[in-house]
């Protein structure tokens, strides 16, 4: 016979919890991130928070050291909430920095699930569309980039596919003709024709690589393939769920395609830094 890993009494045959128990976890658990979440907006008090939620804890058989988790849970719970709408406000990025420091929450566990990086990539698309140029990513090491004096880098995205749309050419129905003899050993041929022309478009993978963005430039580059394009010559942006495509002022241009894995943010972002600095 097994006991409850709530409570430590006998669970019954085969049994590891009692359904009362499981019930009072999960119901405890709820409520200790439904206060985190609420002081992280700024709608309880910050101060008891720990204690409260610890006190809940107790009583609810959640472990004491799961406590920090609440409070990060209720922290993230928060930051979807505040980003949901698309526009995260200063006074709620303050609000989040002042929790966030107040529990000495680190950037690595506010990202366990990548909700710290949608909260500074909102914070990011405020300051680029009100013209201001962002100073929030930094960098390990040096990026692969020449950048020129007057820009300012925005943002880097890495593990970006790039695509390019290729057309090929084929001709269809084309005949070589036929060949007749006139003397011996020489053959003359007539009707041939090539036949008419198809072409046909297709995205064609170029490369993986890292693609850095400045209020001047796009920056690719990766293995296969380095490149920059002026913010200014681009006519059209495309979004996709997962990226964006771009088509430049050229002639012969071909759409250019970056997969960032946001395409939400991305374009938005390319869509407004040509107006900074």
């Amino acid at each position: 016979m097994g006991n409850c890993k709530y409570c430590g009494q006998p669970a019954g045959f085969l049994r590891r919890q009692h359904k009362e128990c499981a019930a009072k976890h999960d119901q405890g658990w709820r409520k200790m991130i439904d206060l985190a979440q609420q002081a992280a907006q700024g709608q309880g008090d910050i101060n008891s928070l720990h204690s409260r939620i610890s006190s809940i804890a107790a009583y609810s058989f959640v472990p004491a050291e799961q406590v920090n988790q609440a409070i990060i849970t209720g922290w993230e719970q928060a930051a979807a909430h505040f980003i949901e709408d698309g526009n995260l406000s200063l006074e709620e990025e303050h609000q989040l920095t002042q929790f966030a420091a107040h529990f000495n929450l680190s950037q690595n566990e506010l990202d366990q699930r990548g909700i710290y990086t949608q909260f500074v990539k909102g914070a990011v698309l405020r300051e680029v569309m009100e013209g201001k140029i962002p100073e929030r990513v930094k960098t390990d090491g040096q990026l692969p980039f020449n950048f020129q004096k007057s820009e300012s880098l925005i943002w880097v995205f890495d593990g970006v596919d790039y695509y390019e749309d290729k057309t090929r050419r084929q001709y269809v129905g084309g005949s070589s003709g036929v060949s007749i003899r006139v003397a011996k050993g020489v053959y003359f041929r007539t009707g041939g024709f090539k036949g008419r022309p198809v072409e046909t478009t297709e995205r064609v993978h170029m490369g993986t690589g890292i693609m850095a963005v400045t209020n001047k430039h796009i920056y690719f580059t990766s293995p296969q393939k380095t490149f920059r394009v002026r913010l200014d010559k681009i006519v059209s942006f495309m979004p996709f769920s997962d990226g964006v495509g771009i088509q430049r002022d050229a002639a012969t241009a071909k759409p250019q395609f970056f997969i960032t894995g946001d395409g939400w943010f991305t374009y938005n972002l390319l869509m407004n830094v040509g107006n900074v600095g």
